[in-house]
């Protein structure tokens, strides 16, 4: 009887471990696979953005532009919203080959999109 207690705590301690490893994932996007796509691919364009590549610094803010819409249909957030302004912000000095610019746009995008 021993052994069976013994199973069954361990099974409910496994338990617990998944849901706070899942818990803990959440918050870097909100629960939104969306968020997290948008924050992947605006780091991207930062990356990219340091780099003077400005034309794969505007691909992937679009990328990340049209994730965070995505997400914005599914939920109201104002980071989400400030967020999306400065990723077009991003997209539109990018496009005028203002690397520098465009990248402090982007890491404004990146820094509203992890407080959701």
């Amino acid at each position: 009887m021993n052994s069976f207690r013994w199973q069954s705590q361990l099974s409910l301690v496994g338990c617990l471990c998944l849901l706070l490893v899942g818990c803990a994932g959440m918050g870097k996007s909100g629960g939104n696979p969306h968020v997290g796509e948008a924050i992947s691919h605006a780091e991207e364009a930062i990356d990219h953005g340091g780099m003077g590549h400005s034309d794969v610094l505007v691909t992937h803010a679009q990328v990340s532009l049209q994730h965070a819409q995505a997400a914005q249909k599914e939920m109201s957030n104002p980071h989400l919203d400030a967020g999306i302004a400065e990723l077009e912000q991003a997209i539109s000095h990018g496009e005028a080959g203002h690397s520098g610019i465009a990248t402090k746009h982007a890491k404004a995008a990146v820094g509203h999109f992890q407080e959701i």
